[in-house]
């Protein structure tokens, strides 16, 4: 399994493959006092970004069709907000779906505390569905300015002030199964912060998967979770620092990526971890911890309006543990390779 591929993968994430342009309606913001709720959206000044409260099961082939169905799960998220095929990059609720009888009820906001968090209110209380849980050592006056912004990079900020632009929490710090360009994948010493990649349970559900990557104090480790099982690692030490030059080399021989991105290494007394940023912004690209456990390095192809493959490893879908899941065989000359076993049939034919 060769270690650098997977490496890259993980360095290179977002960009827009479309000319950058400025929405002038749209709102970047959300400042004290204000809510939002289903249907209301913030978009990042550029028009690449969008949050909202969005519904997968809806919005796997499409994000023009997201019918409320009672029984239907919804979240807020962030997602590529020109690519026509849905692609999420963030969620915040991810194991604490909102019901859709109760979605018009649901609002997302900075609440009493100084927190960004989700609620549904009814009969004069609201129930906390989701919080950033900050300490709160501020003052009610300091509480009241603050502001969260989506940011043209999809990372959303809760600031201090507009003015000040003091940070207080970021979703760069709290990575799903994706990470985009600017964000730092790695990992804290003094805090203990582990900005790692969890994948999804499935493609219609964002909840906390099997499988993560992240970086500690032995290396980059990806692996299964419950039970714990490493199926590849990249040990810490002076070779990890050589990495950078050995990466460039491989971007700049593929035509796709040659000049597409700079990659960062940085290692000291306060934390480790790997960006990149991007010299030119023309272009779509991110990369996912897949549901397989893969990694998945994926381009914009505007002709094809879809999402093109340019890496994915391990190549071998089999090779990370219960890959196919329960009751299923696996078969790596078929297409979809995942079938169920005898007597058992799909519980989502999404996945």
């Amino acid at each position: 399994m060769p270690p650098l591929y997977i490496l890259l993968g993980l360095l290179l994430f977002s960009s827009s493959h479309t000319p950058s342009c400025s929405s002038a309606t749209a709102n970047d913001t959300l400042t004290a006092g204000q809510a939002l709720a289903a249907g209301d959206k913030l978009v990042s000044r550029n028009g690449r970004f969008a949050l909202d409260f969005f519904q997968p099961a809806a919005s796997v082939t499409s994000k023009s069709d997201n019918t409320i169905s009672p029984n239907s799960n919804w979240y807020i998220g962030i997602w590529f907000n020109k690519i026509p095929v849905f692609t999420t990059v963030w969620v915040a609720n991810r194991d604490e779906p909102i019901n859709g009888s109760k979605l018009s009820l649901a609002r997302f906001k900075i609440s009493s505390d100084g927190n960004l968090v989700i609620i549904v209110a009814h009969a004069g209380t609201e129930s906390l569905i989701w919080s950033t849980h900050i300490a709160n050592r501020r003052t009610q006056t300091s509480i009241n300015a603050s502001s969260a912004v989506l940011l043209n990079s999809g990372n959303l900020a809760l600031v201090e002030s507009l003015s000040s632009k003091v940070l207080l929490w970021q979703s760069f710090d709290y990575l799903a199964d994706v990470a985009l360009a600017g964000s730092e994948y790695g990992w804290n010493k003094v805090t203990d912060l582990n900005r790692q990649l969890i994948s999804k349970k499935s493609l219609i559900d964002p909840g906390i998967g099997s499988y993560n990557i992240g970086l500690g104090n032995s290396g980059m480790v990806l692996q299964r979770s419950n039970p714990s099982i490493v199926y590849w690692s990249w040990a810490s030490g002076t070779s990890t620092s050589k990495l950078i030059p050995i990466l460039n080399s491989i971007l700049e021989f593929d035509p796709r990526t040659k000049g597409l991105f700079n990659l960062t290494y940085v290692d000291n007394n306060v934390e480790e971890y790997y960006m990149y940023t991007l010299p030119d912004d023309t272009y779509s690209v991110f990369t996912a911890l897949d549901i397989s456990g893969q990694i998945k390095l994926n381009i914009w192809s505007q002709a094809n309006q879809s999402w093109q493959n340019l890496f994915t490893q391990p190549v071998d879908p089999c090779s990370p543990p219960a890959t196919c899941g329960s009751f299923t065989v696996y078969n790596n000359r078929a297409s979809p390779s995942c079938d169920c076993m005898e007597s058992f049939s799909q519980k989502s034919p999404h996945d």
